[in-house]
């Protein structure tokens, strides 16, 4: 079934794991992407083994020009069907050990960068395109190590909200991607003591005893992207395996 027949995506954070997935599949539902990510030899890898329909640019959604110059690509690209804002960062630390620098960096990657990208890209989407924002589980787990990444991932539902409201009226949809845990390289975050915890934890906790794959969730941040949601928005996805029982 190809879904995305000359229709044009972009994907942030995507060198790896569950935004290298979406694309995967998007090129191979006969739709172009640009790819971006922070890592210049992830990027130089992919260009072996992706297609043409793959564009790659490396660009850093920490920086404050990472989002105009990410608009001055989609120019050339041109209008675009979806936006999936899939970057972030995952880090963990006691409340004891809290500081300005882990609170700034963790906000300036996962919530000034997607509000940067939306202000600059916004006029290139189509009426009627959709944009995805991954979130994440942690944002209703109450893990103690992650005060400030789910703080992070709370303020991205509430942005996906307030888009939704405010982009309904050209037809744009908004949505969040809620992946719980997922085999990606953010959970090389773990602190080393505590993997083999985290491991059995979930297969103690999740239902279906197992992490998910990039595919599983790159494939409903597809279904958001794709026409067949075309009366979804404003909602939360998620895809956890049962852990939060929504």
């Amino acid at each position: 079934m190809a879904r995305f027949t000359g229709k044009k995506i972009v994907i942030t954070g995507a060198s790896s794991g569950i935004g290298l997935a979406g694309a995967q599949r998007i090129v191979a539902e006969e739709g172009e992407v640009i790819i971006t990510g922070r890592d210049a030899r992830k990027l130089a890898r992919l260009r072996k083994v992706l297609p043409p329909a793959a564009r790659l640019m490396q660009n850093d959604g920490a920086e404050p020009a990472a989002a105009q110059a990410l608009a001055e690509a989609v120019a050339s690209f041109g209008m675009l069907d979806g936006l999936w804002l899939n970057a972030g960062q995952l880090a963990f630390a006691p409340a004891e050990k809290g500081s300005a620098a882990l609170f700034d960096n963790m906000m300036k990657n996962n919530v000034r960068a997607a509000v940067l990208q939306i202000s600059c890209l916004a006029r290139f989407l189509k009426v009627g395109a959709s944009v995805v924002l991954t979130a994440s589980t942690a944002a209703y787990e109450g893990t103690p190590l992650a005060a400030i990444y789910a703080a992070s991932k709370g303020a991205q539902l509430a942005l996906v909200r307030c888009w939704a409201t405010a982009f309904a009226a050209r037809g744009i949809r908004v949505n969040a991607l809620v992946p719980g845990a997922i085999e990606t390289s953010l959970l090389e975050a773990i602190p080393a003591p505590f993997r083999d915890q985290y491991d059995a934890q979930i297969r103690a906790i999740v239902p279906m005893k197992r992490p998910g794959t990039p595919e599983e969730a790159a494939a409903v941040a597809l279904f958001l992207l794709s026409d067949d949601a075309s009366y979804v928005t404003g909602s939360q996805y998620v895809v956890d395996g049962g852990l939060l029982r929504l």
